[in-house]
């Protein structure tokens, strides 16, 4: 490569995290913007995706090539390093071949003269203590998008936002309950949620509104979402509709090794305890029965941290308020023996599954059953 040159302006450009759909749309607005303003025709693509340390150095060969050749008919020439694999610290990256590859690319990059030649380079996760990530930073600008997880606090805010934003783009509006509603059913996955938000609006046509119908009758929801199904049955207090959500999973159990009899148990545990939770948080004063989800969710933020558990299976701060707000309506379908009861049920439940040898499906339906058509008796106060 040619002589080192000082950058007038920036010419490289690094999009990279595990949120690959913001970091796809980042490089390839970016991609667009820049062909327009060079003009021409000589722009290229690289796929830089590597499953091993031979496609790598191909990847990093093409990328050299592209650099070293000029535009046919002059002018500028811009350049997408797209979906570089090989840039974390994954098998594949952190290979010594690859690695010594990289800091000569580095080197390179260092020395190019970058008149008319702009570069993008889009990547997933990057290990920032790399020579080569430390030169990008340096000589460009890095744009860094790491995605959601369920383990963030307030990941649901995150998402609920730019849900609201791609349905403004598209014309549509949304309720704030509706909007954690589709979030929920989602679950973290950027990509996922910009899909289902395009089929959401197509569905809509003219209408603008989105209601929870149509959410219902569109959106996918994600694995997880899904396993909350039981536990809303549950708690709606629909025995129909419970002993068929039941049939559907334990079929999903038998096609899916990741799953089991025990992890819808817990599932249903996990649910008495929030009902009970909510009851509680309603005796001491700390929300009200009848909130709209707006209000709710001012209520849940404005609970002192100090009166809640530290452990984040009991901490309603640490979980989704729209599952919360959710169980403050079913929470009412019970009283407080009642679910008191059902927890020591499903405990039961739990002890026969793992000891007694009977069928599991048998054992589930049975204590379902029991729980939703039992009704707690109050004793009676005893005669003088």
């Amino acid at each position: 490569m040619a002589s080192k040159a000082p950058i007038a302006t920036v010419s490289l450009y690094l999009f990279a995290g595990e949120d690959d759909f913001a970091v796809k749309q980042h490089a390839r607005q970016l991609f667009q913007k820049w062909c327009a303003e060079v003009g021409g025709f000589d722009h290229e693509r690289i796929d830089a995706f590597a499953l091993n340390s031979g496609e790598a150095f191909r990847a990093i060969s093409s990328l050299r090539e592209a650099m070293q050749t000029l535009p046919f008919f002059g002018g500028g020439k811009v350049i997408w390093w797209d979906n570089c694999s090989f840039l974390g610290d994954d098998r594949t990256g952190s290979s010594s071949g690859v690695t010594e590859a990289l800091q000569e690319l580095a080197q390179e990059l260092k020395a190019f003269r970058w008149d008319g030649v702009r570069l993008i380079i889009s990547a997933g996760k990057v290990d920032k203590r790399k020579a080569f990530y430390k030169t990008l930073d340096k000589l460009g600008s890095v744009e860094l998008f790491e995605g959601w997880s369920a383990e963030d606090k307030g990941w649901h805010f995150q998402a609920e936002r730019v849900a609201r934003e791609k349905l403004q783009v598209l014309g549509k509006e949304v309720t704030e309950e509706n909007c954690a509603r589709l979030v929920a059913d989602i679950g973290p996955n950027p990509r996922l949620l910009a899909n289902e938000i395009e089929k959401l609006s197509i569905y809509l046509g003219a209408r603008i509104l989105v209601e929870a119908g149509d959410i219902e009758a569109v959106v996918t929801r994600n694995k997880s979402s899904r396993a909350f199904a039981l536990a809303d049955a549950l708690g709606q207090r629909n025995l129909p509709r419970l002993l068929k959500v039941l049939d559907d999973e334990l079929w999903a159990v038998k096609t899916d090794s990741s799953r089991s009899e025990i992890g819808l148990l817990y599932g249903l545990i996990s649910k008495v305890r929030v009902m009970l939770l909510i009851k509680e948080m309603i005796q001491e004063g700390m929300i009200k029965p009848e909130s709209p989800y707006p209000q709710f969710k001012v209520q849940l933020e404005r609970i002192p941290p100090e009166s809640l558990p530290s452990d984040k299976k009991f901490n309603p701060q640490a979980m989704h308020p729209f599952l919360l707000f959710n169980s403050l309506s079913q929470a009412a379908n019970y009283t407080t023996g009642e679910l008191v009861q059902a927890m020591e049920t499903l405990l039961e439940c739990n002890l026969r599954i793992v000891s007694s040898g009977q069928d599991d499906v048998i054992i589930l339906q049975q204590t379902l059953i029991n729980i939703v058509q039992t009704t707690v008796v109050s004793p009676k106060p005893s005669r003088r």
